[in-house]
């Protein structure tokens, strides 16, 4: 038995060095790739090349120590520790906490959203339909963020998602990183990371929805891409909706962003905390970022962690388990002249529970060209495609994404 077990380990790193470069070579490092996913989880083929690395060193040493490596991996899911020890330990220095304004989150005010119940539009009273247009409205301008309840998407269906969800990060990271989902689009912690205000504590499946269709792609995960099928058009739906009220009070036809936005342009992004070893105060489940999209909706379990600017402070977010999370992106804030508000927000980490949130995020056709509305415009013309190309430059020249200041006239 110990022979077979020091040949499969043989067979396994064998494997992962001599393909770990192929994958490099044939994907770009950004394709298809938000800046939120950029600035914090690049694609897992560089922490690949780190396996890798280590793994040929690792040959020349008696076959013990592979024994060892190869439990850390399997032992650790992802490997963050592994990996990023150095960072989460450098974290509790005075000096850098202090470099890195951390907020301890015991001093961290925590919040209800605006909490608004969709269910109003339905209604046969038109003052009830009025109100709840203007509480979308007003919450986009004076939060950046709200909850909706009455939603139309089950407990059913979000309870399904849940589980595939909870399936699919439980299976071992070395089959995350090789068993070809979707062409790859894991991601862990975050390889350009110098010091620990850069790095996120966690993991993500980052998906493109033009590739729910491609039941090949899928492999032994089926029964996830058949969530998938019933998750993403819900969200669709109620992105939709919100965005076309959104739409109206600026001005712009019912249907603008329905006509920039369809099933395929936009992203699906699964998350998983793990616990981590410090305290959340020092180190992030996400770093803080704004969205690069029109709106993103957030479905996220009753752990916490979530917090958002406001009033030049940080706020935590009170989980509602009847509610999804709605958050304005870039996109809507240059389309509307800055009256809607795209606000930074971020995850911090947990030392005790783990936690997973699916956020569905509303993205145009790259060609479609945002252009402020209602008298002079505050940033000049851009298309989706030029504003996701200015961040990857950003993030692969100074480590994190600059954003629409970069577009500002």
């Amino acid at each position: 038995m110990a022979c077979e077990r020091e040949f499969q380990i043989g067979v396994l790193l064998t494997f992962v060095i001599i393909w770990t470069p192929m994958f490099v070579l044939t994907y770009c490092p950004f394709q298809d790739f938000l800046d939120h996913s950029v600035s914090t989880l690049q694609f897992n083929h560089i922490n690949a090349i780190t396996i890798t690395i280590q793994s040929l060193h690792l040959l020349h040493h008696p076959l013990s120590h592979t024994t060892t490596f190869a439990s850390t991996m399997i032992q650790s899911n992802p490997p963050l520790m592994h990996h990023y020890g150095a960072l989460v330990r450098n974290s509790a220095e005075p000096k850098q906490a202090k470099s890195f304004n951390l907020q301890n989150p015991s001093a961290v005010d925590a919040c209800d959203l605006p909490l608004i119940d969709l269910g109003a539009l339905k209604s046969s009273n038109e003052r009830d339909k009025r109100a709840c247009t203007a509480a979308i409205c007003k919450a986009a301008s004076e939060w950046g963020f709200f909850q909706v309840v009455n939603h139309g998407i089950s407990h059913d269906l979000l309870r399904k998602m849940r589980n595939e969800q909870m399936k699919l990060f439980e299976v071992p990271f070395e089959k995350k990183i090789t068993c070809g989902l979707l062409n790859n689009p894991y991601r862990w912690g975050t390889p350009t990371a110098t010091r620990s205000s850069h790095f996120s504590w966690s993991e993500a499946f980052h998906i493109p929805l033009t590739m729910i269709s491609e039941a090949a792609s899928w492999g032994e995960f089926s029964s996830l891409r058949e969530a998938i099928n019933e998750f993403a058009p819900a969200m669709l739906e109620v992105s939709r909706l919100l965005a076309s009220i959104l739409a109206q009070n600026l001005g712009y036809p019912k249907d603008a962003v329905e006509k920039l936005c369809d099933a395929g342009t936009c992203f699906l992004r699964l998350n998983h905390y793990p616990c981590c070893p410090k305290s959340k105060e020092e180190i992030f489940g996400l770093v803080p970022h704004t969205d690069s999209d029109f709106l993103t909706i957030l479905y996220q379990d009753q752990v916490g962690g979530l917090q958002l600017m406001k009033d030049s402070k940080w706020v935590a977010v009170k989980p509602n388990p009847d509610a999804l999370i709605v958050n304005i992106g870039d996109l809507f804030q240059a389309w509307s002249n800055d009256e809607y508000r795209s606000v930074e927000h971020k995850v911090v980490a947990n030392d005790k529970m783990e936690r997973y949130s699916v956020a569905y995020f509303l993205c145009p056709f790259n060609n479609t060209v945002i252009n402020g509305c209602k008298g002079p415009s505050v940033y000049r013309k851009f298309t989706f495609g030029e504003y996701r190309h200015q961040i990857q430059e950003d993030v692969k020249k100074i480590g994190h994404k600059i954003g629409l200041s970069r577009f500002k006239l």
